[in-house]
């Protein structure tokens, strides 16, 4: 069966960057599972997949704009220290949950200089150029539970 809209698709990955470092990797775990064209997955890695089938092994570079986007200005920030209240000690790394207009935003603390802390909204991979290294490791149709609720259900996916 080829990868298409409302398969399930289980792959084993290993992400890296430009210089080769390794990001993340499904090595030594279940591999990841998705329900394909529900966006359950960045959209270049989604689009590449399409099609595939089981066994198949292939490198797939992501653009930034098809990853988790370009780098946002606007999302980093200085905020006064007192808006960290009920944390004794603010450190660069640690992250936080702020609430926007658009609703809620992780952030993460870049920089702190005296009363002012720095944050950063964009995702930690944005404006990266993402490479996967991928094996198809099964393809099968969606349960109408799964494409209903947007996710997969029982192994490798969602529990209710």
């Amino acid at each position: 069966m080829q990868i298409a809209q409302n398969s399930v698709v289980a792959f084993h990955y290993t992400l890296t960057n430009d210089a080769g470092e390794v990001l993340d990797s499904s090595e030594g775990r279940d591999p990841l599972t998705y329900l394909h064209g529900a966006g359950n997955i960045i959209p270049g890695l989604e689009k590449q997949l399409e099609g595939r089938t089981n066994g198949d092994k292939l490198t797939v570079a992501v653009e930034p704009n098809e990853g988790y986007g370009e780098v946002q200005p606007a999302l980093v920030q200085e905020v006064p220290r007192d808006a960290f209240q009920g944390v004794e000690e603010v450190q660069p790394g640690m992250q936080f949950q702020a609430q926007t207009q658009e609703g809620p935003l992780m952030v993460t603390v870049t920089k702190v200089e005296g009363d002012t802390v720095t944050v950063d909204g964009n995702h930690p991979l944005a404006g990266e150029k993402l490479n996967f290294d991928v094996e198809i490791t099964e393809v099968r149709e969606a349960t109408e539970d799964e494409v209903s609720h947007g996710h997969v259900h029982g192994e490798g996916g969602h529990e209710h």
